[in-house]
């Protein structure tokens, strides 16, 4: 069984804090640093922590980043009230950033990006969240990793322990078997997108562009 050691940054969101859950329970998982602006609050044999108040501070030489095969960025903010500009620095800026950082010291690394579904390859559409996230990916795949993956996950079911929980989700989430019924191509569970990280990090799949349908795959592989 290949083992791998995990970066993880968004521990204290939603997606990012699942992640991190199931990779801590998943045999295949040796070792994981949580990259983060606050503590989490977790402890757990395989788990450091690593509180960086600004990704854009961070140096290539950080020997706090070396010697991972994976990182799972999950970090991520709303678009909603925000200007373009703002949306890119924090969203564009900072997830290229990180990751020229970590691809600086871990060239087999693979780099795996929470974007979401709708997002627009060409960065030419009307919404403004998707074209930054569509340049985003596109910058990912240049940059020099073993692999770089999108991930573009649409409604998202937590793990019932989690801390970090969106609010719209607990006035949303009674929608979730409905969607994940009638229409399976756009729910999925915070598990099943980790697994299907994981899977993607030890034993690697052709599409760079995950969607749903093939999170859902991936998962059941893993």
């Amino acid at each position: 069984m290949k083992q791998i050691r995990v970066i993880i940054t968004g521990a204290t969101g939603m997606v990012g804090e699942g992640v991190l859950l199931e990779c801590l329970n998943d045999p295949r998982v040796s070792a994981v640093l949580s990259v983060s602006r606050k503590p989490g609050g977790k402890s757990h044999p395989k788990l450091k922590e690593y509180i960086v108040p600004d990704f854009l501070a961070l140096k290539e030489d950080d020997e706090n980043l070396a010697g991972y095969d994976a990182c799972f960025f999950c970090a991520g903010v709303s678009s909603i009230g925000m200007d373009e500009d703002k949306y890119t620095r924090l969203t564009y800026d900072t997830t290229i950033h990180f990751a020229q950082v970590v691809a600086a010291q871990n060239r087999a690394m693979v780099f795996t990006y929470v974007s979401g579904a709708g997002t627009d390859s060409t960065e030419k559409g009307r919404s403004m969240w998707a074209r930054v996230k569509g340049r985003t990916e596109n910058k990912l795949t240049t940059l020099p990793f073993k692999k770089a993956y999108n991930f573009r996950p649409a409604m998202i079911k937590p793990m019932q322990q989690q801390q970090y929980v969106l609010k719209a989700y607990k006035y949303f989430g009674w929608m979730y078997p409905i969607m994940h019924t009638l229409f399976p191509n756009t729910a999925s569970t915070v598990t099943e997108i980790a697994r299907a990280m994981i899977y993607c990090a030890t034993t690697s799949t052709q599409k760079q562009i995950i969607e749903v349908s093939d999170i859902h795959r991936l998962a059941a592989k893993s």
